[in-house]
């Protein structure tokens, strides 16, 4: 614990249960700091309920108790302060470390100044000013080094007054002199009422700070729960993985082993009907061979006789008109066509592993103000857009928006793939996708494929669309603050990610693409007056 000194210098950084300052200092969620003894001791005599010293609020267990890192290097440092500075005797309290200016041999400290005396005097110097009646009179402070400014240079008297209209400090003479009107009191009542004045502004500063540290215990406590999530989340992520990518690998060996199992079966089957055909075919052969040998006689009579002798009965053969073998049981290509597409749709949601890929097209693109709505000011480098509640005076023409707030690229596509990346962070809403070059682009516009607009948007804050004809509403795990826009144009896709995420937030598939596409942005309108950050075109780091 720190000496009874330090406490005067140091009573912000003291505990208000062992009024000293602070060892260990820990704090609580109502944001209070205590020494870790002081408070783990008060809540051993405090329990069932545990409660907080100071603003009685109660806890049903003992909560989580973590050092206050700030406060106790700020303890740490006044301490060393505290210790560096000579310390007082009981009779030598107040001071200020002034001698006495009486003493000749060994220099007391003083413990009173006199502003008519112009003089310091320790305790048993001072006693004079105590006992006889004329210097009684005299005006004593605590002790100061500079008495001489203390003192009016002009009129040679004591500073005691203070004028509240000019803010000065003023002896007896100037009073009579420049401010008789003015409204004066004694340096003492000034001094009170500005410290109750500061007396508040600290109680302020002290619950600012105490919200503040509360916001860095808070904002400390949740850097370590994400730092426990994120191993949590790795955990999970390889368990899971791992019992995905194995389970896959069982169910490819057991489905190889069914197929297999069922080719041998068909084999086996075909073989049988083959061996069986053959022999009846045998017996049919053989039967022909007798009818050709009767159908081969010339003679009519001879045949005649040949065919009259002739006993003819058909091979005993099976119909084989219904019998099949079904070649189809390894038809398994559309339902693996159709799991494929559900395992990748579901991972891409949560972290599509192309991203890094499509990066690779990256397009330089710069914002065109001659498309821009007459709302919106495109920045000069062409890479930011805002919304303004004003309109410029522009020139109307047939590529600008005129009703809504919507600016394209300069840069259009009729092929190959491109891609790019917009900054929305601390948007509310927001449009974002790519267009033909042909769309409308006065009055109202319904944005959908057929009208040439392949978009999503963003509104409210937290309602994500994708804008389909009918609109699809979107869920994201969280909001982004850079969406990445990727585009085949051969393979007619468009494509949205949540660049931070990696997360795929939405495709339009199966586009039919037949001319040029321009990059199309809307940055809207201030939702409820508030002010609303740019659309930003941002560079693409393809190493992240």
């Amino acid at each position: 614990m720190a000496c009874a000194r330090s406490l005067t210098t140091v009573n912000n950084f003291s505990c208000s249960i062992c009024l000293d300052v602070f060892t260990k200092p820990v704090g609580i969620p109502c944001g209070h700091t205590f020494c870790c003894a002081c408070i783990t001791g008060h809540w051993d005599t405090s329990k069932p309920v545990f409660h907080c010293p100071l603003c009685k609020k109660e806890y049903l267990k003992i909560p989580d108790l973590c050092v206050n890192t700030v406060i106790a290097d700020m303890v740490e440092k006044v301490k060393k302060v505290s210790q560096e500075e000579p310390h007082d005797t009981p009779d030598q309290a107040g001071s200020a470390y002034m001698l006495c200016g009486i003493c000749t041999e060994k220099k007391q400290l003083a413990t009173k100044s006199c502003l008519t005396c112009f003089m310091s005097y320790c305790k048993a110097h001072l006693e004079p000013h105590q006992r006889v009646l004329t210097l009684k009179k005299h005006k004593l402070i605590n002790p100061v080094e500079d008495l001489e400014s203390r003192i009016c240079k002009e009129h040679g008297e004591p500073l005691e007054l203070f004028c509240k209209k000019d803010f000065l400090l003023l002896c007896e003479a100037c009073v009579d002199s420049d401010h008789k009107k003015h409204k004066v009191v004694s340096v003492e009542v000034e001094a009170e009422m500005r410290k109750d004045q500061l007396g508040l502004e600290k109680k302020d500063i002290d619950q600012m700070f105490q919200a503040h540290q509360q916001k860095l215990q808070e904002i400390q406590h949740s850097v370590e729960a994400s730092k426990k999530n994120k191993k949590k989340a790795l955990e999970y992520s390889n368990l899971v993985m791992t019992e995905l990518v194995d389970y896959i690998r069982r169910s490819q060996a057991e489905l190889n082993e069914v197929i297999q199992r069922k080719q041998k079966k068909i084999e086996k089957e075909g073989e049988g009907f083959i061996k069986e055909l053959e022999e009846e075919m045998v017996q049919i052969r053989q039967k022909n061979s007798e009818l050709d040998q009767v159908c081969g006689i010339d003679d009519p009579f001879e045949f005649l006789e040949h065919a009259l002798s002739l006993t003819f009965t058909p091979p005993l053969v099976k119909d084989w008109s219904e019998v099949t073998l079904n070649s189809d049981q390894f038809t398994v290509q559309e339902t693996l066509v159709k799991l494929e597409t559900t395992v990748m749709r579901e991972i891409r949601l949560l972290c599509d592993p192309d991203l890094k890929r499509m990066q690779h097209y990256a397009v330089d693109l710069t914002l065109d103000p001659e498309t821009a709505h007459p709302a919106l000011i495109v920045s000069e480098d062409g890479k930011e857009v805002k919304w303004e509640d004003k309109k410029r005076n522009v020139k109307d023409q047939p590529g600008r928006f005129d009703h809504v707030l919507n600016v394209l690229a300069k840069e259009s596509f009729n092929s190959g793939k491109f891609y790019f990346e917009v900054q929305v962070q601390g948007k509310t809403q927001w449009d974002l996708g790519v267009v033909n070059e042909s769309i409308n682009r006065k009055g109202d516009i319904r944005l959908s494929p057929k009208s040439g607009y392949w978009t999503i948007w963003l509104r409210k804050g937290n309602e994500f669309t994708a804008n389909a004809g009918p609109a699809i509403n979107l869920h994201v795990r969280e909001t982004p603050q850079k969406v990445g826009v990727f585009v085949d144009y051969e393979e007619g896709q468009v494509s949205f990610y949540d660049v931070d995420s990696r997360a795929r937030i939405f495709s339009f598939t199966g586009c039919n693409f037949t001319e040029k596409l321009y990059p199309y942005f809307g940055p809207c309108a201030f939702e409820s007056g508030k002010k609303s950050p740019p659309l930003i075109i941002t560079p693409i780091n393809c190493s992240r």
